[in-house]
């Protein structure tokens, strides 16, 4: 028997749905965020917990969750970053993704997303010099 979505994506789906009903009730978005990487363990919660810091360190986005997830939005509330853990679905790596509100565009190709499984002091740097791009 086979399905459309597994249980890990459902998951994902209430999430977002959650995500919704709460916005629209006026929730603490950030709280959520900072809720949603306390809730992380190990090498997920140290990762999120960094990329959080140089995310509101070096921008002005701000932070929410979505699908259940780290993610920081532009004033016009467009994901630009997020970040996925390695217990979302069972994956092998973290995920660092920019969506199209990241302003990333340069030529006919570019990454939109990076797997990470640490990060040292470059790459700290390199996510910086990607996240003062994605919102200039």
């Amino acid at each position: 028997m086979s399905t459309v979505f597994s249980k890990e994506e459902k998951a994902a789906m209430r999430a977002a749905a959650a995500e919704a009903k709460a916005a629209k009730a006026g929730a603490d978005l950030e709280a959520a965020c900072l809720a949603a990487i306390g809730e992380m363990t190990g090498t997920d919660k140290e990762l999120a917990e960094t990329l959080h810091r140089l995310v509101t360190e070096n921008t002005e986005l701000k932070p929410k969750t979505w699908y259940g997830q780290p993610a920081y939005t532009n004033a016009d509330g467009k994901v630009v970053v997020f970040f996925q853990g390695t217990a979302k679905f069972n994956a092998r790596y973290a995920t660092i993704g920019f969506q199209e509100a990241a302003n990333l565009d340069e030529g006919n190709l570019w990454p939109t997303s990076y797997a990470v499984t640490k990060l040292s002091a470059a790459d700290e740097k390199m996510i910086v010099a990607l996240l003062k791009k994605a919102t200039g």
